[in-house]
């Protein structure tokens, strides 16, 4: 029994450091994705941009980002998973060097591109190696600790790109060795990409992935560390058996249906869930929130701390779905978050519908104001306790083992294609159509993807990944 207990324990510790190693990589998903957010007036300065020329230095990082997702799935199944979030962790740090020492506008762009890489890549690798390295039971809950470590990344850019503007005087001004804050915020970055980097080193790479190499003796080994050896030989069996019977090497040709010639189900499915997650127009908050609330009344100090708020009903959130996750499920969740979505973001686009235009700028009646801040932070937080998580999770364990690795590369492609489109969208759609019908769009995207969620998704709490079908 002492035996027993003692390697329970080990388990449990290797489980927590696997866990909190692996989730780096979405900290440093968010810390990337929110430095840029203190440096404009720096870019502005420095490289004398226009709105466009802002806009493209801004937005270099989300193409990086699809393409990353794309490659870190294909190269995930030559390389491995953990030796792919090395690489991205090296990337990290040399793109935020490049960054910081930009001379000109072109250069910062293809440095932003690199990031992106190595975004795109953690944000498709951290899930899908802890659903390959943890027991069925807790899978769920750990894998939705990526969505607060993403949010966690945001916050961190966003006080450390604060501290050293306040503390340099201004985020153009001189800091240490002569250069101005704007180039150390993302210098910064070099520390949690470095500790990433390090830690990577202490974890072992998935028995999926080495049993997929044919490594068996070391998927075993793998195996009796996080599960004990009792069990390591019947779960390496387990994953040989669920390979394609004519074992290759995973390609994207895989994601065919042999018998019909059509791409298979559980890709649409993967797609569909990807792309749904971002026509909601959740990155509209994060990318706009300041600039939207402003819009229509609020004063620039209100609208920051509406930010603040909202970030913190999203961690909130986000913690509610880990301790849900493998209770209630994955698919009920989605359609609560669905149905959630839609009726707040109708609220929305009804009270924006009721404002007049004063300066050529919406303003909203106190009461109207009220009810519309009130539905936009209900909306935060149905979709960050269903699909701001709900999605990671689905998509580094929904898929079988021969094709997840191929699965998740156009999973991420497309999710970060959604994101690109829908971010740079919403400035011309809320100018040109207004906010009404722009919100009306995203509220009609989420009731769709209640329906969605019905036909297409299978539910996976509790299932072991040999089990997944598709």
């Amino acid at each position: 029994m002492e035996t027993a207990q003692q390697q329970e324990r080990v388990n449990g510790r290797l489980v927590a450091l696997i866990v909190i190693v692996a989730t780096i990589g979405g900290f440093m998903f968010g810390y990337d994705s929110g430095v840029i957010n203190g440096t404009q007036d720096g870019l502005r300065q420095t490289f004398g941009l226009g709105e466009v020329g802002l806009g493209i230095s801004v937005a270099a990082l989300l193409p990086g980002c699809a393409f990353g997702a794309f490659i870190a799935g294909r190269l995930a199944d030559a390389m491995g998973r953990r030796a792919v979030m090395m690489l991205s962790a090296l990337v990290f740090i040399l793109s935020a060097l490049a960054a910081g020492a930009a001379p000109n506008d072109w250069l910062f762009v293809i440095t932003r591109f690199i990031a992106g890489l190595a975004v795109g890549a953690a944000s498709v690798l951290s899930p899908v190696y802890i659903s390959e390295v943890t027991p069925a039971n807790v899978r769920g809950r750990l894998a939705s600790i990526q969505q607060v470590m993403i949010i966690g990344g945001l916050t961190g850019a966003f006080l450390v790109n604060y501290w050293l503007a306040a503390t340099a005087g201004a985020s153009t001004a001189e800091f240490w060795l002569g250069y101005p804050a704007w180039r150390w915020m993302f210098w910064a970055q070099v520390i949690p990409a470095g500790i990433y980097l390090v830690t990577l080193l202490l974890i072992p790479d998935s028995p999926r992935y080495l049993v997929m190499k044919e490594r068996h003796d070391e998927a075993e080994q793998v195996m009796a560390r996080i599960m004990g050896p009792a069990v390591a030989a019947k779960k390496v069996a387990e994953i040989r058996a669920s390979l394609a019977a004519d074992h290759h090497r995973p390609r994207l040709s895989d994601l065919m249906d042999r018998t019909t010639g059509r791409v298979r189900r559980i890709v649409w499915a993967g797609i569909g869930l990807a792309v749904f997650q971002q026509l909601v127009g959740i990155n509209v908050v994060f990318y706009y929130g300041a600039v939207l609330w402003q819009s229509v009344g609020f004063s620039e100090s209100d609208a920051l701390q509406i930010n603040i708020l909202s970030g913190t009903l999203s961690i909130l959130a986000c913690i509610f779905t880990i301790f849900t996750i493998d209770k209630i499920g994955r698919k009920p969740l989605l359609l609560i978050g669905s149905a959630g979505m839609a009726v707040t973001l109708a609220v929305v686009a009804l009270c924006f519908s009721t404002g007049s235009l004063i300066d050529g700028q919406l303003q909203l009646s106190d009461n109207y104001g009220l009810i519309a801040l009130i539905s936009a932070n209900l909306y935060v937080i149905f979709f960050n306790a269903s699909w701001g998580p709900v999605m990671w999770v689905m998509l580094g364990e929904m898929f079988p083992n021969q094709i997840r690795g191929s699965g998740l590369a156009v999973s991420g492609f497309a999710q970060w294609g959604a994101n690109f489109a829908i971010s740079v969208s919403f400035p011309a759609m809320a100018a040109g159509i207004g906010l009404p019908i722009t919100y009306g769009f995203y509220a009609a995207a989420a009731f769709v993807s209640f329906f969605f969620v019905k036909a297409m998704i299978n539910e996976t709490r509790g299932r072991e990944l040999e089990d997944m079908e598709g």
